[in-house]
C-alpha cells in the first residue's frame, strides 16, 4: 500500500489516472471491526482494481489510488517501450557486464535451465545509485502479464508478480515503497504462513496511539491479536499480524486475514501490519465472497464497470484452492491455520526489535537513503513511470528472495534459511549437492552463491508443495470476484 496520506494525496493520485472511468467506495461493512478500508477501480483499458487501508478514510483512499497508479502508470510505460530481442551472451558482448543483468542473479525457480545463447525479450531499467542503464528480462520489469503481452509466455523465467511495486507523489516515495515490499517478503518468505514457527511479540512497550486504538477495536470485537516476528535481517523489523476470532458467526474468509510489514521503525512496522490485518478481513470477504453477499457493499456504477469486463485469466491452483476455502466454515478455517499460522511457541519482547528514533524517517528521501545504506552490498534496479504528478516504480534487487513456497524461487540465502530450519524441524526442504530424489530440483546459483554455500544446492519442490498444502490461498489469491464469476 501507499505511504500515509497527506491532504490531497488521494485526489492527486486519482488525477494521475486521467479521464479513465474510475471510482472508490468504502468496504469496511464487509467485517465488524470498523477500520477504514476502501476499494477503488479503473476501467482502463486495461481494468485494474485495488484496496487501500489506514486509520482514516483519506489514508485508505490514498492507498487504494496508490495501487491503481502503481499498476496503470507502469503498464502504459512498459507498453510504450520497444523491447530488445537478443540473447544474454549477445547483450553482454554489446553492452558489457554492467549493461545487462545475468538472469541467474534474479533468484529463479529451482530447476530452471538458463541458456545464455537463447534469445529473449529485454526491457530497460536504471541502476538507481548510479543512473546507469541496464537491461532486464522483460518479465522482471512487469507487475502483471498484460504489461508484457507481446512476450512469449514460454520464455518467461518467472511468473509475473507485483512484488517490488511502489507509487507516490515523488520517485523517492515510490522507490522506498517498492524496496520495503521486497525486504518484507525476503524476510518472511520462509518464516510465516505454512512455515510459521510461532514467534509471538509481547506488545508491552508499544507506544503508537493508532496501534493501541486498533488493538482495542479488535479486542472489543472478540479477536485475539497475534503479532509475530518473521525477521530482523538488515536491522529491520519484519512482522506480521494474524488473529483468533471468537465469534462463531464470523465471516469465514475474514478469519484467514494477515497483515505484513517491514520498516526500520518497529512502531511503524507494527502499525502497518495491524491495519493491514484489520483491512484484510474486509478485503477477503469483498474479493472472494458470493456476489449476492458483496453486491450491497458497492455502488451500482461499480458493478456496471465490473460486470462489463471479462474475468482475467486465473492461476488454476489459486482459484481451486480458494474455492475449497469458500466451502469451509470459520471454525474449519481456523482449525486449518492453527498448527502454523495461529501457533504460539515462544514470545519475544516487542521492545527487543530493532528501531530508529521516532519520526526520523518520515521523509521519503530519508527513508530511501536509509534503505539503500542497509542494502549497500546489493544492486538496486528500478523501472520508473511518471504521469500526472504521480510516480510508479518497479524495483528489482538481485539477491533478495521471494515466492519460494509458491513458485519455488530460491537462491543461496534461501537455501541457508531452509537448511537452518531443517536443523530445527527435521524436515529437509533444501540441501547441498545434487538433488537426492525425484521431486527435488537443482537451485540456480551464481558463482558467488555456489562459493557461499560451498557446493551445488537443491530444493525439494514436492516437499514444498506438501508443506503448503491447503494453505495456498495465503500465498496467491484469484483476482477479485473471479471466484464468484467463474464456474466450479
Amino acid at each position: 500500500m501507499s505511504a500515509p496520506a497527506r491532504t490531497g494525496t488521494a485526489d492527486l493520485l486519482r488525477a494521475a489516472l486521467g479521464d479513465a472511468d474510475a471510482g472508490d467506495f468504502p468496504i469496511s461493512g464487509a467485517d465488524r471491526v470498523g477500520v477504514p478500508v476502501v476499494a477503488a477501480d479503473v476501467t482502463g483499458p486495461p481494468r485494474f482494481g485495488s484496496f487501500g487501508y489506514g486509520h482514516t478514510v483519506e489514508q485508505a483512499r490514498t492507498g487504494a489510488y496508490g495501487e491503481l497508479v502503481e499498476a496503470a502508470l507502469l503498464h502504459h510505460h512498459l507498453r510504450a517501450l520497444t523491447p530488445r530481442r537478443a540473447s544474454y551472451a549477445e547483450l553482454r558482448r554489446e553492452l558489457g557486464e554492467r549493461g545487462v543483468v545475468d538472469p541467474r542473479e534474479l533468484v529463479l525457480p529451482a530447476g530452471t535451465v538458463v541458456d545464455d545463447d537463447r534469445p529473449r525479450t529485454w526491457l530497460p531499467a536504471t541502476r538507481w545509485r548510479t543512473g546507469e542503464a541496464v537491461r532486464l528480462p522483460a518479465e522482471f520489469c512487469a507487475s502483471w502479464a498484460p504489461d508484457v503481452a507481446d512476450q512469449d509466455p514460454a520464455e518467461r523465467l518467472i511468473t509475473v508478480i507485483t512484488n517490488g511495486s511502489g507509487a507516490g507523489d515523488t520517485a523517492a516515495r515510490a522507490v522506498a515503497h517498492g524496496l520495503l515490499e521486497l525486504l518484507q517478503r525476503d524476510g518472511n518468505g520462509t518464516a510465516f504462513r505454512a512455515l510459521d514457527e510461532g514467534t509471538v511479540l509481547d506488545l508491552d512497550g508499544v507506544t503508537d496511539p493508532v496501534t493501541h486504538r486498533v488493538l482495542g477495536q479488535l479486542r472489543g470485537a472478540g479477536i485475539t491479536v497475534l503479532a509475530k516476528l518473521a525477521s530482523t535481517q538488515f536491522g529491520l523489523a519484519d512482522v506480521h499480524v494474524v488473529g483468533v476470532d471468537a465469534d462463531p458467526d464470523a465471516e469465514p474468509l475474514a478469519v484467514t486475514a494477515c497483515g505484513e510489514a517491514c520498516h526500520p521503525d518497529r512502531e511503524v512496522a507494527l502499525r502497518k501490519a495491524l491495519l493491514e490485518y484489520a483491512a484484510a478481513r474486509s478485503r477477503k470477504v469483498f474479493a472472494h465472497g458470493p456476489l449476492d453477499r458483496v453486491r450491497p457493499l458497492a455502488p451500482p456504477a461499480y458493478w456496471e464497470r465490473e460486470l462489463a469486463s471479462p474475468v482475467p485469466d486465473q492461476e488454476p491452483r489459486a482459484l481451486a484452492a480458494m474455492r475449497d476455502w469458500s466451502r469451509r466454515s470459520a471454525a474449519e478455517l481456523q482449525d486449518l491455520l492453527a498448527p502454523t499460522v495461529l501457533s504460539v511457541h515462544r514470545t519475544v519482547p516487542f521492545t527487543d526489535l530493532p528501531t530508529v528514533p521516532p519520526g526520523s524517517l518520515d521523509d521519503p528521501a530519508a527513508l530511501l537513503a536509509d534503505l539503500l545504506e542497509r542494502l549497500a552490498d546489493l544492486d538496486v534496479l528500478v523501472v520508473l513511470a511518471r504521469g500526472g504528478g504521480a510516480v510508479s516504480a518497479k524495483v528489482v534487487v538481485p539477491g533478495l528472495e521471494v515466492e519460494t513456497m509458491s513458485y519455488g524461487r530460491i537462491g543461496a540465502r534461501g537455501v541457508e534459511k531452509l537448511r537452518a530450519r531443517s536443523n530445527r524441524s527435521g524436515r529437509d526442504l533444501a540441501g547441498l549437492g545434487s538433488p537426492p530424489h525425484p521431486g527435488a530440483a537443482p537451485v540456480v546459483l551464481t558463482a558467488q552463491g555456489r562459493e557461499r554455500l560451498g557446493d551445488d544446492a537443491w530444493l525439494d519442490l514436492d516437499a514444498v508443495a506438501a508443506a503448503v498444502g491447503p494453505l495456498y490461498p495465503l500465498y496467491r489469491e484469484p483476482t477479485r470476484h473471479a471466484l464468484a464469476r467463474s464456474t466450479a
